[in-house]
């Protein structure tokens, strides 16, 4: 199993960039910890970083054929108006994804409370902190091993 794991703008400023919301943890922990996560599991974890939409939408559209079992994706601020983050999720509805946002966007300014991008997603994680990959990843691991015992 092969689950890539995309972030957006900002999201190499973890550590540095509004602590009080984000946390003290930088983006080189967060991959560790994807990481160790993935080796504990046996799975293989990818993660990719941009602060580019084009090259966000060029990986997505990437992992349609390279085996990527499932994505996913912290759009960061893309979540609240790309809608062609959006067309790029919903181009195939053959593998699993998860948008995850570290803080509760819900309870942030207003303009944040609107993803445009999860619909396009099987589920959103919010407010979970940087665990919430962890639980993401979790919940694709399940996507498939329910797929498979119902065969």
């Amino acid at each position: 199993m092969r689950i890539l794991i995309i972030n957006g703008p900002n999201l190499n400023f973890l550590g540095i960039r509004d602590r009080a919301v984000y946390g003290e943890k930088d983006y080189a922990h967060l991959v560790g910890m994807i990481e160790e996560k993935a080796a504990r599991d046996g799975i293989e974890a990818e993660c990719f970083q941009s602060n580019h939409e084009g090259e966000l939408i060029d990986r997505i559209q990437q992992a349609y054929a390279d085996g990527t079992s499932g994505i996913v994706i912290n759009p960061g601020a893309l979540t609240h108006y790309s809608y062609a983050l959006y067309d790029a999720l919903g181009s195939y509805d053959t593998i699993p994804m998860v948008e995850v946002h570290i803080s509760d966007i819900n309870s942030r300014d207003e303009f944040r409370k609107k993803s445009v991008t999860a619909p396009a997603c099987n589920k959103q994680i919010v407010g979970h902190g940087l665990d919430g990959y962890l639980e993401a990843m979790d919940f694709i691991m399940s996507y498939w091993d329910k797929k498979h015992s119902c065969v």
